[in-house]
């Protein structure tokens, strides 16, 4: 990642807040994926794993709790750490390759005003994700990366970034 602290190519004005969000393992690497062509807009990233910083050099890094579906508690601490992240990032756009801590940063990010963009997870081959069904109502792209899938569930393809 280039540092995003310093205006490549665009000035200052032309630059994006961009929030980009993703549990670990495959989610996290598609993500990575996802922004490679962002690098000249303002980044920043939440993930779960603190060592995944090494992956965004020169850009913010939050950590935030590793919830699921089946811990309610941890859910909702996850919600406030989110929230409280879009909050201070102030983004423009909220993107997410999944899952539980992507969905609440669309969640989060609609209701703060942000754009925001659903990529599923390329290991979805036959339907769309859990969270990725639940994100069609906050995302203002619905996007998955089989064409079968998107055609079946009425999201967009645009294409695979593994």
């Amino acid at each position: 990642m280039a540092d995003a602290s310093t205006s490549q190519g665009r000035s200052p004005s032309e630059r994006l807040r961009v929030l980009a969000v993703a549990s670990g393992g495959g989610h996290w690497l598609q993500l990575l994926r996802v922004t490679e062509g962002l690098q000249d807009h303002d980044l920043a990233f939440a993930t779960v794993d603190p060592s995944y910083a090494h992956d965004v050099p020169g850009c913010r890094l939050h950590v935030i709790s590793d919830a699921t579906r089946w811990n309610r508690l941890l859910l909702l601490k996850l919600l406030f750490e989110v929230a409280w992240i879009v909050l201070r990032e102030r983004p423009r756009v909220v993107i997410s390759t999944g899952a539980a801590p992507g969905l609440l940063a669309l969640f989060c990010g609609r209701l703060a005003g942000a754009r925001t963009i659903w990529v599923d997870s390329i290991a979805n081959v036959e339907e769309m994700s859990l969270s990725g069904r639940q994100a069609r109502r906050f995302a203002h792209l619905w996007l998955s990366q089989w064409p079968e899938v998107a055609a079946a569930a009425g999201a967009r393809f645009e294409g695979s970034v593994l």
